[in-house]
């Protein structure tokens, strides 16, 4: 039955849909409609305290930087966070802006960030949908907002620069109808240096890399590769997407694309390098992890080289990440790691490890992003 939600957001930006009345459009030539904007002092330029955890414990504790002429820009869009009354949030952000650090402020060390507040489809959304009522309107406006905020973007902030789409669930889907639509075929594809999407359903026919959501935009096959998509929808191992899942289940014909964070095109099992909140609020299966016997962690973020593995399965219709602890002996650090969704006490299978999916390779999609972005640089210089 939740399903319905995103199904509901599906139908409502399927093409050939009548245009309905929306409230009055955002003015993103405002600063305050951006969470994060390059040159300012937010959310994205303020250092994140994080220690080091690894088999013998807690180890240093350091911040986050902020790239002084990055090369590259990164636009994100978050997931559905949003507990704001009616079936649209607000443009007054809070919950957005916890989304926002954990999942994407660390990406300013390599690029300039940008992150619109925009009028997602609220966590009331869901229950709507649940109970068979209409959300079609507000996926419209979510949408609408994000293509306003892009435009904005392009015309007032880009200057032909290269440039990484970033999102998660809602920020996912709403990001591939982006491409779809303000992208592919256009001239500024070619700016594209990557789409991080995980956390909703891209389709690609069994075996191909392109094809299904995308019409010419394909997946990240290797490393250093421009131009491509990186998508995945994360379960734990010894689970795998049921038939009825929200996520990992694709239509006959096409299987649910998956590339490894740490390592794309791989389908080996790939050490991860994860990023971790420790004081979140989420409930978690077998419930709050402690994650070291020293107590608690120092900051509220943890770094966690190798502790988790993962490895992109497809098997038919069935696409999905497997993600496993890695356990070692007198290890003072945890093997437990959280990301199930918890509704009313109950946790749900049909979408996997949903809220892990960024966490657990965090520091991978960091590295490769500044990877490309010193290649962006050095391709730009002049020649001597």
């Amino acid at each position: 039955m939740i399903g319905n939600f995103f199904g509901s957001l599906l139908a409502a930006l399927a093409p050939g849909q009548p245009a309905q009345a929306q409230p009055a459009a955002v003015n993103y030539g405002l600063e305050r409609n951006w969470i994060c904007l390059p040159g300012r002092k937010d959310t994205c330029s303020t250092p994140i305290a994080t220690t080091a955890l690894n088999a013998n414990g807690y180890g240093s504790t350091g911040k986050s930087s902020v790239a002084e002429k990055p090369a590259v820009d990164c636009f994100y869009v978050y997931p559905t966070v949003s507990a704001d009354q009616g079936v649209n949030s607000d443009l007054k952000p809070s919950e957005e802006i916890g989304a926002t650090q954990s999942q994407f402020a660390r990406f300013s060390s390599v690029c300039r960030t940008f992150v619109p507040i925009y009028r997602q489809m609220t966590l009331g959304a869901v229950g709507v949908a649940m109970a068979g009522g209409d959300v079609r309107k507000a996926g419209e406006l979510a949408y609408s907002d994000v293509a306003n905020a892009w435009r904005t973007y392009l015309t007032q902030h880009n200057k032909g620069r290269p440039f990484v789409l970033i999102g998660h669930s809602q920020g996912s889907l709403l990001i591939q109808e982006l491409i779809k639509r303000e992208i592919e075929g256009k001239p500024v594809a070619k700016q594209l240096v990557r789409a991080i999407i995980p956390g909703f359903n891209v389709f690609v026919p069994q075996g191909k890399l392109v094809g299904g959501t995308f019409k010419s935009t394909p997946l990240c096959s290797r490393s250093g590769q421009t131009g491509c998509v990186m998508t995945w929808t994360s379960y734990r191992e010894g689970s795998q997407p049921p038939e009825s899942a929200m996520f990992g289940w694709a239509p006959p014909g096409m299987t649910v694309a998956c590339t490894n964070p740490a390592n794309p095109g791989s389908t080996k099992w790939e050490p991860l390098d994860g990023y971790w909140n420790t004081k979140s609020s989420y409930p978690v299966l077998g419930g709050p992890i402690a994650w070291s016997s020293e107590g608690a962690a120092p900051t509220a973020y943890v770094r966690t080289e190798g502790l988790v593995e993962a490895r992109c399965v497809n098997d038919g219709r069935r696409g999905y990440l497997s993600l496993r602890t890695v356990k070692s002996a007198g290890s003072k650090r945890t093997d437990r790691i959280p990301g199930e969704v918890g509704v009313r006490g109950l946790f749900l299978p049909g979408w996997g490890m949903h809220l892990a999916d960024l966490s657990a390779g965090l520091g991978d999609l960091v590295r490769e992003i500044g990877e490309l972005a010193s290649r962006s640089k050095a391709a730009s210089r002049p020649a001597h």
